[in-house]
C-alpha cells in the first residue's frame, strides 16, 4: 500500500491468505448471482436481498486479517485480536527494516493464539520507499529468511512467503526487470523450502502490468501458487479487477488458484465500519481466499480498528466483532444499484435457527429483504434485532454497537423485509432468530409521544375524541388521556398507534399518500394508512413512517407552537420527522427495587461477602436473601437512574471512574459523578442491558464466568449473555 505521510512512507505492507480453498473464480462468479433477478425490490428504498436458501461458502472470516496488524508479543491484548477472529497477518521478516514493529516471529505466538495465520512479506526486510535494495544483498537475505521459518517453531502458521511488495511502485528499473526478480527470487525459495506457497505479484491497485508479468511467470515455471494484489481506492473496483486477472489467466492458460486481496480499503474508509462492509461483501460474495486490511498509519492496530497502537477499539472493530461471530454458512446477498453503496454479507448457522446480516455503506432509507426462509429451522415467527454500530471517526474510541429495535415478524412466502434508516459511515447488524410468538416487546405499550423538534406533544384537536378529529401538537397536560397513545403490535415490525383517550387509531386523511395531509383519528377499518414503523436513529428518537405512503409523521413547516398541525412528509432529515417515546405514567417502570441477576450464570449482583463499605467491589453470587442483593433503581431523569445497593445506601459506580474495559464496578458514596448513572436498556426479551453513563461501557461478568464470587466489571458491547441481566422482584 502507499502511505499519506513520510513517516510511514510505505504503509501498505504485507496482506495474508487464510484457507487455500481453490474456487473457480468464473464459477463463484456465476454463482452469486444465481436466482436473485426474480427477487422483487423495494420501490422507494434501497434494498439488500438476502437468500438464506442459497448457500455462498462455508464461513472462514476471510476479511479479518491485516498488514502489521501485531506490533509485538504484546501489542494489541490476546483480548482484542481474538474477539475479531482474525484469519491472516502480513509481516515483515525476523530482523526486517521497513518498520520498527511487527517481526513475524515476535509476533507469531499471539497469531497462533487467535488461530490466526502469517504471511512473510520479505521485501520488508530492507529500508526505504522505495526499498534499499540490492542484488548483492538479496539472495543470501532470501535464504537466511527461509531458513529461519523453516527453523521456527511457528513454521506451520506460516502459509505464503511474499517476496516483494508494490513493485508497480518500488522497482527500480536500475535492478534489471521485474520479472527476472520474480523468477531468480522464486527459484531460490524453492530450493530450500519447496513446498510453502508463494504467493504475488502483489501490485497496487494498479495490475495493468499483470499480464506482462503472467506471461513471464508461465514461460519460467514461477506462477504464484497464490495470486495476490491490493484494492486502495474502493470496493466497487474489486469485480473490474477480478474479471481483468481472470481474462488474462484464461487467455494464458493458467488454471485458477486461491487470491488474496494483501491490502485493501482507502486511507479514507480504514476505521469507518460503512465503507469497510462493501470490501467483506464483496470478498465473499466473489471467492476471496484472503484479505487484510491495509496498514496507513500505526501498526498494532489490527488494521486501524483500534485509535492507536495500544488504543481502544473504534467503531469499526465493533463491525468486525459481528463478523467475527458469525458461523456455519455465508449465504448469498445482492445489493441494490452500486450508486447506492449498500452492501452486506449474509451467514446462516449450522442448525439453520440464527441469520446474521451485516449492511451499510448508504444513506437513508434502507431495507434488509430476507427471502429463502422456508428452508431455515426458523420458524413462521421470528424474532429480529437490529443494532448499528455508529462511526465516531477513526482515532475516536467506541464502547461498542447500540441496539436499535427487537421485533417480531410473521414470515410470508418465506420472506421478511426489515427497515433501516441509514447513514454512509455506520454498520448495522440484522439478527434473526426464531420467534416467541409474541410482538415486539421492545415498542409495544403506552406512551407520551413527543416531538424533538419542538418538544410538545402527539395530541388530538382540542382533545377531542370524534372520528375524524385532526391530531396536532400540544404542551404538555398530565391529565390529559387524548396524550396517550397506545402503541399495539400489527405484525411484521409494525404498529397500530391507538389514541387511549377515545379509542381511534392514528391515520391519514383520506388514507393521502400525499406530502401534506393531515393525521387524524379514525376507528380501525384495517387500511394501510392506520399502520406505523418505528425506525430508530440510534439516540432515542423514531422516525413514525406510515406504511401506506412511506412518508414519516412532522409537524407543518416545522412549526413550534402548541396547536400545530401534525402531517405526513418525505424524510428530509429534519429534527420534526423525530419523536420520542416517553412513559405513559410519568415515571418508568424500572424504578424501584430490584434484585439483579446475571442471565449468563444466574447469578445474582451483590457486593463481595456481602460488604457495606464505600469502595467493596461488586460481584455476582448464589441466591440469598441478603439485602446486598437488593438494588434501588432510582429515575434521575433523561432516561438515565442511580443503582443503590439496598443495605448500605452506596451507589453503584466504577472503581476511579474510569472508563476503561475491564475496570471493576464498586459500590461508594453518592458523589453526582457520572459513572453512578447506569442507562437501562431492554433487548426485547426481558433481559436489561445496563450501561454506564460515565464510560459507555455495559456492566458485566470478567471472562463471562459463571463461578459465584466472579468479579463484575464494565466492557464493550461483544453482545455476550453476561452483558444481559433480569430484573427480579426484591
Amino acid at each position: 500500500m502507499r502511505s499519506t505521510t513520510s513517516a510511514d512512507a510505505r504503509s501498505g505492507a504485507p496482506r495474508t491468505l487464510r484457507r487455500a480453498t481453490a474456487l473457480l473464480l468464473g464459477a463463484v462468479l456465476t454463482a452469486s448471482g444465481v436466482g436473485l433477478a426474480a427477487v422483487p425490490a423495494q420501490a422507494a428504498t434501497a434494498t439488500l436481498v438476502v437468500n438464506a436458501s442459497q448457500t455462498l461458502r462455508p464461513v472462514t472470516h476471510v476479511a479479518t486479517g491485516s498488514l502489521y496488524g501485531l506490533a509485538d508479543a504484546n501489542t494489541p491484548s490476546d483480548a482484542l485480536v481474538q474477539a475479531i477472529k482474525p484469519n491472516t497477518f502480513v509481516q515483515m521478516p525476523h530482523d526486517g527494516k521497513q518498520q520498527g514493529t511487527g517481526d513475524i516471529l515476535a509476533v507469531a505466538a499471539k497469531a497462533q493464539r487467535a488461530n490466526a495465520k502469517l504471511v512473510l512479506r520479505m521485501s520488508d526486510y530492507y529500508a526505504g520507499w522505495p526499498y534499499q535494495f540490492s542484488w548483492d544483498t538479496w539472495l543470501p537475505a532470501v535464504r537466511k529468511m527461509v531458513n529461519d521459518s523453516l527453523a521456527s517453531p511457528y513454521y506451520s502458521s506460516i502459509v505464503a512467503y511474499a517476496p516483494w511488495n508494490e513493485s508497480d511502485n518500488t522497482w527500480l528499473a536500475s535492478n534489471g526487470t521485474f520479472e527476472d526478480f520474480w523468477t531468480r527470487t522464486v527459484r531460490e525459495i524453492k530450493k530450500i523450502d519447496p513446498n510453502k506457497p508463494i504467493q504475488g505479484p502483489s501490485f497496487s491497485d494498479n495490475i495493468s502490468t499483470m499480464r506482462t508479468f503472467m506471461q513471464n511467470a508461465k514461460n519460467t515455471n514461477t506462477v504464484p501458487d497464490i495470486l495476490a494484489w491490493h484494492e486502495l481506492i474502493r470496493s466497487g473496483k474489486l469485480i473490474t479487477d477480478l474479471q481483468t486477472v481472470n481474462g488474462i489467466l484464461a487467455d494464458l492458460g493458467i488454471s485458477q488458484r486461491p487470491i488474496d486481496i494483501e491490502e485493501y480499503a482507502a486511507p479514507s474508509e480504514v476505521g469507518l465500519p460503512g465503507p469497510l462492509v462493501g470490501y467483506i461483501a464483496k470478498f465473499e460474495r466473489y471467492g476471496i481466499t484472503r484479505a487484510e486490511l491495509a496498514f496507513w498509519n500505526q501498526s498494532g492496530t489490527l488494521g486501524d480498528l483500534l485509535t492507536s497502537r495500544g488504543g481502544s477499539p473504534n467503531a469499526a472493530y465493533w463491525l468486525y466483532t459481528w463478523y467475527a461471530q458469525m458461523s456455519g454458512n455465508m449465504v448469498v446477498t445482492t445489493p441494490p444499484n452500486a450508486s447506492t453503496g449498500i452492501d452486506g454479507a449474509a451467514s446462516l448457522t449450522a442448525d439453520k435457527k440464527t441469520l446474521s446480516v451485516i449492511v451499510g455503506g448508504g444513506s437513508g432509507d434502507t431495507a434488509v429483504q430476507i427471502t429463502g426462509l422456508g428452508s431455515t429451522s426458523l420458524g413462521s415467527t421470528v424474532t429480529v434485532k437490529v443494532e448499528r454500530t455508529q462511526s465516531l471517526g477513526r482515532t475516536v474510541a467506541s464502547a461498542g454497537a447500540t441496539p436499535l429495535s427487537t421485533s417480531t415478524y410473521t414470515v410470508t412466502n418465506g420472506a421478511i423485509t426489515v427497515p433501516i434508516s441509514a447513514t454512509t459511515n455506520d454498520a448495522y447488524r440484522v439478527t434473526v432468530t426464531p420467534g416467541a410468538g409474541g410482538g415486539d416487546t421492545g415498542l409495544a405499550g403506552g406512551y407520551r409521544i413527543a416531538n424533538v423538534h419542538s418538544g410538545l406533544l402527539l395530541d388530538t384537536a382540542g382533545s377531542g375524541t370524534s372520528a375524524g378529529t385532526l391530531v396536532q401538537q400540544a404542551t404538555a397536560n398530565g391529565a390529559s388521556t387524548s396524550q396517550v397513545w397506545n402503541v399495539v403490535d400489527a405484525g411484521n415490525g409494525r404498529y397500530k398507534i391507538v389514541n387511549a383517550k377515545s379509542g381511534q387509531v392514528l391515520g391519514i386523511q383520506n388514507a393521502s399518500t400525499s406530502q401534506g395531509a393531515s393525521a387524524l383519528i379514525w376507528g380501525d377499518t384495517g387500511t394501510a394508512d392506520h399502520v406505523w414503523t418505528f425506525v430508530s436513529d440510534g439516540a432515542g428518537h423514531y422516525k413514525i413512517r406510515n406504511v401506506n405512503s412511506g412518508l414519516v409523521l412532522g409537524v407543518t413547516n416545522m412549526s413550534t407552537s402548541s396547536g400545530a398541525q401534525v402531517i405526513q412528509w418525505g424524510d428530509t432529515g429534519t429534527a420534526d420527522h423525530l419523536w420520542t417515546l416517553g412513559a405513559a405514567s410519568g415515571s418508568t417502570p424500572i424504578a424501584g427495587d430490584h434484585r439483579v441477576s446475571n442471565q449468563n450464570s444466574g447469578l445474582r449482583l451483590d457486593t463481595q461477602n456481602s460488604g457495606t463499605a464505600a469502595g467493596t467491589l461488586a460481584v455476582q453470587a448464589n441466591a440469598s436473601s441478603s439485602t446486598t442483593q437488593v438494588w434501588t433503581f432510582v429515575d434521575v431523569g433523561g432516561g438515565q437512574f442511580r443503582i443503590v445497593n439496598k443495605a448500605s445506601g452506596r451507589v453503584l459506580g466504577i472503581q476511579n471512574a474510569s472508563t476503561s474495559q475491564g475496570a471493576s464496578a464498586l459500590i461508594w458514596y453518592d458523589s453526582g459523578a457520572t459513572d453512578h448513572k447506569w442507562t437501562v436498556e431492554p433487548d426485547g426479551a426481558g433481559h436489561y442491558k445496563l450501561r454506564n453513563v460515565n464510560s459507555g461501557l455495559l456492566l458485566g461478568v470478567t471472562n463471562m464466568s459463571t463461578s459465584s464470587g466472579a468479579q463484575v466489571i464494565q466492557w464493550g458491547d461483544t453482545g455476550t449473555a453476561d452483558h444481559l441481566w433480569n430484573l427480579g422482584a426484591a
